[in-house]
């Protein structure tokens, strides 16, 4: 089964929201989505400055086998994007939790991570899809 750390919190299309304690939301795909995706050749984001709404796509995941879209789990103003990605998308395979995170915001709302799933109701969704 795909890692999935008990910290974050996660949508059906399997992306991942790490909120910190400044109210700073910081948004990947799960280490399932980059399993499914295979090698990822291209990472879109959104653009620094622009507002992203939760559910809702803000991005696009590339392989060598298909492309996905990113939706952000969570809805504010893009105040970081990982440029490291543009050079190297591969990250996303090594790392997807870490290093390899796409785009971070200003959440609007932090009563919206109220809907979002936890570890535990993520696995269960994964484990449905396998």
């Amino acid at each position: 089964m795909s890692e999935i750390p008990a910290d974050l919190k996660y949508i059906e299309t399997h992306q991942w929201v790490r909120v910190d304690a400044d109210g700073t939301a910081t948004v990947g795909i799960t280490d399932f989505a980059q399993a499914q995706l295979g090698d990822v050749v291209y990472i879109g984001t959104p653009e620094q400055g622009a507002t992203v709404n939760g559910g809702e796509e803000a991005g696009v995941a590339e392989s060598v086998k298909s492309a996905s879209d990113v939706f952000s789990p969570v809805t504010g103003e893009v105040i970081e994007i990982n440029e490291k990605l543009e050079d190297e998308p591969e990250i996303v395979n090594d790392d997807p939790y870490g290093d390899g995170w796409m785009f971070k915001v200003k959440l609007a709302d932090e009563g919206e991570l109220k809907g979002l799933m936890d570890a535990t109701a993520y696995a269960e969704h994964v484990a449905a899809e396998e």
